[in-house]
């Protein structure tokens, strides 16, 4: 990508947040965006899908803070122009290789700011400082394409964890000119203009720039009879089915990264990343709060009066018995250890189970009158005293 993309394309509008956006809020940004825009779900309308490279493309350097931290740098540093020139109004379209090319290593080895943009300015104005490596444009390697895609498990599905297949629709080399973009039968030439670089300097003044060259577009090569199915491009849509492990206990909403599983590298290039957004189907039974599983469990009115031995239904396995002790209030929660969501570390959240006390919403002869009797025997107790003397000393 050369600066003048960086330059020129303002990524904070791409994606709809201020300069200010925090990471957070790039990511759910990014998140409203592809859904909106992603090629599954936009077949064949070429322009959504040229959106969503730009979405994506932009999601990619604000998502990185280094990469972020550059394209921040630069916009800042020729944000006024060089030499009287302004972004977008015919300057000056710098080579961002050339420009960033030592940084992530001076990064690695501790070097701070200062020595960065000494380097960043070294191979700006062709001073060396590690900016322009003459190699080959179109042989450089290239780290592929993120990609995003949604999956919907059930509710044991995200706690268990589970294998999904996944429909991947990515750019990848052209299986018919192996990536080149010349007919099969025919080769590129090396570009005489740039001698195989992709990039070709303008001199002005005590100033020398590097940009893209113009006759072979940076790519280094010319391409005399393109390849009919990619136009010469050397790309073309790939389609793939991958299957995809979502580990235990991802929750609702729950981004998950597949490193190596995105797009395929460039030119011997790494694969970018898979990130998979979960949607989880509701339980009719559990619930979920963070590691723990929730339960409402009915207990009757003398189980919770006089105490009980009651069984509970676990996700998996056989029921578990719980002790109700003598008096239990309705809304009582009890937790059974060990029998809820799988963490990280190897151990499990808890059960957490609510009892609610029913009652009986008909009575037959014999439970009206042993009812009637409990009330007589407990007539002196007011449940409510306590209540009304609160109230009045407020």
């Amino acid at each position: 990508m050369s600066t003048k993309d960086y330059l020129e394309k303002d990524y904070y509008a791409v994606l709809g947040v201020p300069k200010s956006a925090t990471a957070d809020d790039i990511k759910k940004a990014y998140r409203k965006l592809a859904r909106q825009y992603h090629p599954d779900t936009n077949q064949g309308d070429v322009t959504k899908e040229a959106k969503f490279k730009e979405i994506s493309e932009a999601n990619d350097v604000l998502s990185d803070s280094k990469r972020r931290k550059e394209y921040d740098e630069a916009r800042t540093l020729f944000g006024s122009g060089v030499g009287g020139q302004r972004p977008g109004s015919g300057g000056f379209p710098f080579d961002f290789g050339d420009l960033f090319g030592g940084t992530a290593n001076q990064q690695q080895q501790g070097h701070g700011a200062g020595e960065r943009l000494g380097d960043l300015f070294g191979g700006l104005f062709n001073r060396g400082g590690g900016g322009s490596a003459r190699t080959t444009s179109a042989t450089r390697p290239r780290r592929g394409q993120d990609v995003e895609s949604e999956v919907t498990l059930t509710f044991s599905e995200a706690v268990d964890g589970s294998t999904v297949s996944l429909r991947m629709t990515s750019s990848a080399a052209c299986t018919a000119c192996s990536g080149t973009g010349a007919k099969a039968g025919t080769t590129p030439r090396v570009c005489p203009t740039c001698e195989g670089t992709g990039a070709a300097s303008r001199n002005l003044g005590n100033f020398a720039f590097s940009e893209p060259c113009r006759d072979c577009k940076g790519r280094g090569l010319l391409v005399d009879d393109p390849c009919p199915v990619c136009e010469g491009s050397g790309r073309a849509k790939s389609t793939r089915n991958i299957q995809a492990r979502i580990p235990a206990g991802v929750a609702d909403g729950q981004r998950v990264k597949l490193k190596g599983k995105g797009a395929p590298g460039e030119n011997g290039g790494p694969a970018g990343d898979l990130y998979i957004l979960t949607h989880v189907k509701p339980h009719a039974v559990f619930g979920r709060t963070g590691d723990n599983l929730t339960i409402t469990v009915p207990v009757t009115f003398s189980e919770a009066a006089l105490g009980a031995e009651i069984k509970v239904p676990i996700l998996k396995g056989l029921p578990v018995t719980l002790r109700i002790p003598t008096g239990t209030p309705n809304g009582r929660t009890f937790r059974v250890r060990g029998r809820g969501v799988a963490r990280k570390d190897g151990t499990k959240g808890d059960l957490l189970a609510t009892v609610e006390v029913l009652v009986p919403k008909t009575l037959d002869d014999k439970s009206r009158e042993l009812l009637t009797e409990f009330n007589t025997a407990t007539a002196g107790e007011d449940p409510r005293a306590d209540l009304i003397q609160r109230a009045r000393s407020e």
